[in-house]
């Protein structure tokens, strides 16, 4: 079988870009060329240029692996999107892509594109841990290997955040407006962060080049939302029988796709609205309600799927008790919520467990449960301080923390940031109060939960029921 390419004639029933690829032009650059974005912001730009052609091409960056970016030029920028649903799969070829630079390899190639004032907007999805957010302080973390270097040699950068402001300086330099900077990770208030980042990094080197930052660039927040698990030999070979060639890149996904974007881009942006996404003026009640509901509860599901030798999250689901512990913690969940516009958060909630339990999609457990100590805190511990202040005993938050600290003790090792820390709080776990070492973690649980003695007790009563029942 041939390798997708530009000459690659899609079968019938596969869609393809809809205009003409020589033509386009770049307009984004993307940090994080993972399986998230082929399925998500590069689909939602794709669908924009149907709508309406327009100066929006995506240069793809990367910046560890230099592999991706080896096998999307041999594919003429080109990757297929299998979505699986109840009524079959079906395969769509992504053409928006113009352009891939392996950062470790061409950072400096990359610092060119960023000043290039054809690019207006950057957009990122790097996972919490890439921007080097300290939990403590809610700024830079300057013990993260890529700040503490990008600090030290900030010309030379090697982070997606001393990237950014290496570009913005070089704009600023040569008078060029600045682009409009777009994150599309799970963090709360995600625009401000990184505003809060890049404008602190930026600090460090030249404060005139902060203020300049502060007062001239954008950082919209957005809410993204569409499961999409690892790729695998599975997905290659179904999407390679679909699209009738072989593609190293192809993602699969499930039907569900959903944008929330800040609409502040003052240099322009693609007609995303007009194929989907949603434009607001504030995006914090969307992005609340999915890293609540959504984001929480895979969180917990993660953790019960490892405690009871389940691989992927539609196994736990196919579980009646387990799928209720799911209903039980969303539930719990949307009390801490304020209305969201447009949104029915009952209707929300049926979708999500719907969406959970999908034949079709091998999400792994495993796969989700990573970096829990950079998710845990917007997820699990933000709504559970929310719940005790409303005088709620926040049990459901207690029971999603007592797995997380299960899962850990039951694996004896964890994919994470913290790995070395959380290994020390397993070994130190004692009778009475075994979540104390969890809960002593510098900057991870807030002082209303590790302090509140009552949700302390609940956490370590979930945490005996846990070891009982555990496979």
């Amino acid at each position: 079988m041939t390798r997708l390419s530009a000459a690659t004639a899609l079968p019938q029933g596969v869609s393809g870009p809809g205009f003409d690829r020589a033509a386009l032009t770049p307009g984004i650059l993307h940090l994080g060329l993972g399986a998230f974005h082929r399925a998500h912001q590069a689909v939602f730009t794709q669908a924009a240029l149907d709508h309406r052609f327009g100066p929006w091409g995506i240069v793809a960056v990367n910046l560890r692996s230099a592999g991706p970016v080896r096998d999307l030029v041999a594919q003429d920028h080109l990757f297929s999107v299998v979505t699986r649903g109840a009524d079959g799969d079906r395969a769509q070829v992504v053409g928006a892509t113009v352009e891939a630079i392996a950062a470790a390899e061409q950072p400096g190639r990359v610092l060119d594109r960023l000043a290039d004032p054809v690019i207006r907007i950057v957009t990122l999805t790097v996972t919490e841990k890439a921007y080097g957010l300290d939990p403590a302080t809610g700024g830079l973390d300057t013990g993260h290997p890529a700040v503490a270097a990008d600090l030290a040699d900030p010309t030379h950068p090697t982070g997606a955040v001393g990237f950014i402001v290496e570009g913005l300086a070089r704009r600023r330099a040569a008078g060029v407006a600045p682009f409009t900077v777009l994150s599309c990770d799970n963090l709360p208030a995600n625009g401000r962060v990184v505003a809060r980042l890049v404008t602190q990094m930026a600090a460090r080197r030249d404060p005139a080049l902060a203020d300049w930052i502060a007062a001239q660039v954008a950082f919209p927040s957005s809410m993204v939302d569409r499961i999409v698990p690892a790729a695998t030999d599975h997905t290659r070979a179904r999407a390679a029988a679909l699209i009738g060639a072989e593609d190293v890149l192809a993602v699969e996904t499930e039907p569900f796709l959903q944008w929330v974007i800040e609409d502040r881009f003052p240099t322009g942006r693609p007609d995303w609205d007009a194929v989907g996404a949603v434009m607001v003026a504030d995006v914090e009640p969307y992005e609340k309600m999915k890293l609540r509901l959504l984001n929480g509860t895979h969180t917990l599901i993660a953790h019960l799927g490892i405690l009871h030798g389940l691989e992927h999250v539609r196994d736990v689901m196919a579980r009646p008790d387990l799928a209720q512990a799911a209903q039980a913690h969303m539930a719990a969940a949307a009390r801490t919520l304020d209305p969201v516009p447009g949104i029915d958060l009952d209707a929300y909630q049926d979708q999500l467990i719907a969406r959970f339990a999908n034949p079709a999609i091998a999400h792994r457990t495993i796969q989700i449960a990573m970096d829990s100590t950079q998710k845990l805190p917007q997820r699990i511990f933000a709504p559970a301080a929310d719940a005790l202040a409303a005088g709620d005993d926040g049990d459901a938050f207690a029971r999603a923390t007592a797995a997380w600290i299960a899962a850990l003790a039951l694996r004896g090792d964890a994919d994470d940031p913290r790995r070395d820390e959380l290994m020390a709080a397993v070994r130190a776990m004692a009778p009475g109060d075994p979540s104390a070492p969890f809960m002593a973690l510098p900057g991870l649980v807030p002082p209303a939960l590790a302090e509140n003695r009552d949700w302390r007790d609940r956490v370590n009563a979930a945490l005996a029921a846990f070891k009982g029942d555990a496979a």
